[in-house]
């Protein structure tokens, strides 16, 4: 498929293939790259470790023979609550990066609920991020910071993420995840393209659920009854210059579960890409 944008696909959107067979599918949609999760198993959508317990560097061979780039490695979840145990989990997988030949890691804020200050808050953010400055450095890795827009997020919007950034000096190592799902929840109206290094995209349909209750599980391929404005929102970053991938992060159980994933991807992508 010879697309109009660049579409990608999140190992969440299909966590029941391995690794090799999550890299055919996205050969077989024409997309041009994945990311690969480290939670997947957590999460108790597989019972393979990661890699599925090969060498990184066999993965990484694998997808490139495809002519499939590995785009990112997630996740660092709670990054911003920096500790030994953090520097250790953030370096471990910027070294499993290093070894598959991915383009970046991800970095995710905690998501408890915990009411800090702002001002501590913010603070606990350049911290987690001047710690890690350094060894994105000597790795030449890029690290994706996502924002989440539940109000249980201690990093709900993306111009708190870019200012911290500014703030450690870190704008060659750090750039932001724009997520169509948590942009919409956050209600943001800021985009910020030139800060952008990946795009997630999916859909919610569900038209009984109120914006303050959507969870990932509402998350489905995006279709002609989205209601989080993701064409929209790809317009804007488009206009904005952003040219990067558009990555299919998908968490809805009926996703996984379905037997024709592959052609409803495919009709997925149809619609995304017809008004653009």
């Amino acid at each position: 498929m010879n697309g109009t944008i660049n579409i990608a696909l999140n190992h969440i959107t299909a966590p029941r293939l391995s690794c090799r067979k999550f890299v055919d599918l996205a050969a077989q949609l024409g997309c041009i790259g994945i990311e690969l999760r480290n939670d997947l198993a957590d999460k108790q959508l597989t019972n393979q470790p990661f890699f599925d317990g090969e060498h990184p560097v066999k993965i990484g061979e694998y997808a490139r023979s495809k002519g499939i780039r590995l785009l990112g490695l997630s996740e660092v979840y709670g990054f911003n609550k920096w500790s030994a145990e953090m520097q250790d989990k953030t370096a471990r997988l910027i070294d499993q990066a290093k070894q598959a030949g991915a383009e970046s890691i991800s970095l995710i804020p905690s998501n408890d609920g915990e009411n800090l200050a702002d001002a501590t808050r913010l603070e606990n953010l350049r911290r987690a991020l001047s710690n890690i400055l350094p060894m994105l450095d000597e790795a030449n890795m890029i690290a994706l910071v996502e924002p989440l827009g539940f109000t249980t997020s201690s990093l709900r919007y993306k111009r708190e993420a870019v200012e911290a950034i500014c703030a450690v000096k870190g704008e060659n190592r750090f750039k932001l995840v724009h997520d169509t799902f948590h942009h919409f929840l956050a209600g943001e109206s800021e985009f910020f393209p030139d800060q952008t290094g990946i795009v997630h995209i999916s859909g919610v349909s569900d038209a009984m659920v109120a914006p303050q209750d959507m969870q990932d599980g509402h998350r489905i391929l995006v279709t002609k009854e989205d209601r989080l404005g993701n064409i929209d929102q790809i317009k804007v970053l488009r206009e904005g210059g952003y040219s990067r991938s558009y990555s299919y992060e998908c968490f809805s159980a009926s996703v996984h579960a379905s037997p024709n994933l592959e052609s409803e991807l495919h009709a997925s992508i149809r619609i995304v890409e017809a008004p653009l």
